[in-house]
């Protein structure tokens, strides 16, 4: 799968930047900012130049570099709840903006539209459980999580004139993608609301047989 080999390519890269970071002294959540800084300067370059080449290469980029804060907090021994807090909301952003410029460029606004809102109802239907019942956070093992979404979808701009795809699909493969990953996130979202449902009403019936004893 290419979004495999850019995560085998962009990889490689991090690791490079993990230790050029970790050598600047630059906090994590100084990381999370820069990451967040080069994604929406790779927007606003979208909307000038307007070739996805150049923006999913340097989405890619910007999403290593925003990774790496994590892998730098651990390493450091400074991971904080802000930290991760910041760098969930953060991500939010980051996904929102990408997919916002292509509307704009494009007018491509349903897949979007469907896009963007899967993309948080995956994230939301997690979030909402945790403020009832502590949670695993990794123990979510779902088909489209953030990192699988931002390959696909880098590879897909990245290539986006190098595979052809008929008019009357739509003339774009970046527009194929954006239909998948709608789809494939709102799956998703529902994979997530049927297992919290289970843990709820687990913890309901497990809190109810306390009270009754």
């Amino acid at each position: 799968m290419i979004g495999n080999w850019l995560r085998s390519v962009f990889g490689t890269v991090g690791r490079g930047l993990f230790d050029f970071l970790l050598g600047t002294g630059v906090s994590p959540n100084q990381i999370t900012c820069i990451g967040f800084a080069l994604v929406l300067c790779n927007c606003v370059f979208y909307l000038v130049h307007q070739d996805t080449f150049f923006f999913g290469l340097g989405l890619a980029l910007s999403y290593t570099t925003d990774g790496l804060d994590g892998a730098v907090a651990r390493k450091l021994g400074k991971s904080t709840k802000f930290g991760g807090y910041l760098d969930a909301v953060i991500d939010r952003y980051e996904e929102i903006a990408s997919y916002f410029v292509l509307g704009v460029v494009n007018s491509w606004w349903l897949p979007v539209f469907l896009l963007t809102s899967g993309a948080i109802m995956v994230s939301y239907n997690k979030a909402a459980v945790a403020i009832e019942i502590p949670i695993d956070d990794k123990a979510w093992p779902d088909l489209m999580d953030r990192m699988r979404r931002a390959s696909i979808f880098c590879a897909a701009l990245i290539l986006d004139h190098t595979i052809y795809v008929p008019g009357a699909l739509g003339g774009h493969l970046v527009l194929i993608a954006l239909y998948y990953l709608a789809a494939l996130t709102h799956f998703s979202a529902l994979q997530r609301f049927i297992r919290a449902q289970r843990m709820l009403v687990s913890h309901d019936i497990g809190r109810s047989s306390s009270l009754a004893q």
